[in-house]
């Protein structure tokens, strides 16, 4: 008997040291243990669902759940990459957002966080005793879109005590996200303030708005999480005059340009820059301007700003470039409407063209990178180690993209 006591002891005390090792995940609710990260990254979850049948976490992958006599449903998964990640919970079968935790727009809805902890390397987005920029919401009248849109903006510190004019960083959230993003999942504030404190980077205005943008009549949901909401049931179709063939639906081409670029860059020139320019205190012209974007972002970004190069100076895309269709040829008098043709015009017009992408992702940006300066087109090719498609890979773009951003543009000067 003293021998099971003092074997169930132990199982007690190793219980309470694997508990204590495994620590709440920052973006957890406050007060909730759950879900919570080992020291080797591993991460445990538990969920309140007593009369489910089936549970599962999805998190690289699906992972079901056992269930406990006290109604609580529990897993422990393999170790995980270091950074943020969108998670999901299938309860029964319905996929919904972890109670835990708070939740963040992506994939078309609202997900779950989970911060996987890098240590020292996360210094860059963490807070500090330093000097803080404010981020708010602007909201606008598009008169291309016909409705009112919303837009976050970071300016930096002292911007309200100072009187001079600024630089702008347009800033592109991916696809299946929002305006939200950058400040939220990207802590682009905390990055840009550490940066400026460093003198690492110029002070500069970040606009972060939304590239999910459709003129009316046109359909701008392009969000994967469609199936997850309850659909209307389809109206009947009209019948077909006798004599004649069914006439096929109207429907928007697939793919970037017939979704959302066209009507983002129109409504960019239109609305946003100029909304921008007279509510804030901004350096004028394309020496100072640049934009930017992840994923879907960056494509859009390259769409905006190679076809209007008298307007911007400084161009970024992570984990999303142009470079011609996979398994095509880059090559520089046609492609992206011959804009790199002439590479010493180009060079002259653009003081930064920044390639990012994850060491996971691929070569793709590589040998687009490489095929550029081949060509004669300066670029800065830039790789995070080990990161794929995330939001870590974009967090390091930034950090070394902004500070290059600027450097030759004139001094920031007093506003009239």
């Amino acid at each position: 008997m003293r021998i099971f006591i003092l074997a169930l002891l132990a199982c007690g005390i190793s219980f309470a040291q694997a508990a204590e090792d495994c620590k709440p995940s920052s973006l957890n609710i406050p007060g909730s243990p759950f879900p919570c990260v080992y020291p080797d990254r591993r991460v445990a979850f538990r969920v309140a669902a007593p009369d489910a049948q089936k549970v599962q976490v999805r998190l690289g992958g699906a992972h079901d759940m056992t269930k406990g006599a006290d109604g609580f449903w529990t897993v422990t998964i393999p170790p995980q990459v270091v950074g943020f990640h969108y998670y999901t919970l299938v309860i029964d079968g319905a996929t919904v957002a972890d109670p835990a935790t708070r939740t963040f727009f992506g994939s078309g809805w609202d997900n779950s966080g989970i911060e996987i902890p890098e240590g020292s390397d996360a210094d860059y987005y963490q807070p500090k005793d330093v000097p803080h920029g404010q981020v708010s919401q602007r909201w606008y009248y598009s008169k291309v879109t016909g409705k009112w849109r919303r837009c976050y903006v970071y300016t930096p510190p002292d911007y309200e005590n100072a009187k001079t004019r600024y630089p702008v960083l347009y800033l592109l959230h991916g696809w299946g996200e929002n305006e939200q993003g950058w400040h939220t999942q990207g802590h682009a504030d905390l990055i840009l303030d550490n940066l400026i404190a460093q003198r690492k980077a110029r002070p500069m205005i970040i606009v972060m708005d939304n590239l999910n943008t459709a003129k009316p009549g046109e359909d701008a949901a392009i969000f994967s999480a469609r199936w997850l909401w309850p659909q209307p049931a389809p109206s009947a179709a009209p019948p077909t005059p006798a004599g004649q063939g069914a006439a096929a639906p109207a429907r928007r081409p697939f793919g970037l340009a017939g979704f959302t670029g066209a009507s983002f860059t129109e409504m960019m020139l239109t609305d946003l820059i100029p909304m921008i320019e007279r509510t804030y205190r901004v350096l004028p012209g394309r020496e100072n301007r640049a934009m930017a974007g992840l994923s879907m972002g960056g494509m859009q970004t390259f769409m905006t700003t190679l076809s209007n190069l008298d307007k911007f100076a400084y161009i970024g895309g992570f984990s999303g470039s142009t470079g011609g269709r996979p398994g095509t040829t880059f090559d520089p008098k046609t492609s992206n409407n011959g804009v790199f043709a002439d590479a010493d015009a180009f060079n002259k017009k653009v003081k930064v063209l920044f390639l990012g992408i994850g060491s996971v992702e691929g070569p793709g940006a590589k040998n687009f990178s490489e095929a550029l300066t081949k060509a004669g087109i300066h670029n800065v090719y830039f790789e995070s180690p080990g990161t794929a498609h995330e939001w870590l890979t974009w967090r390091r773009c930034l950090n070394d993209f902004a500070p290059r951003l600027f450097k030759d543009s004139p001094t920031t000067r007093a506003a009239r």
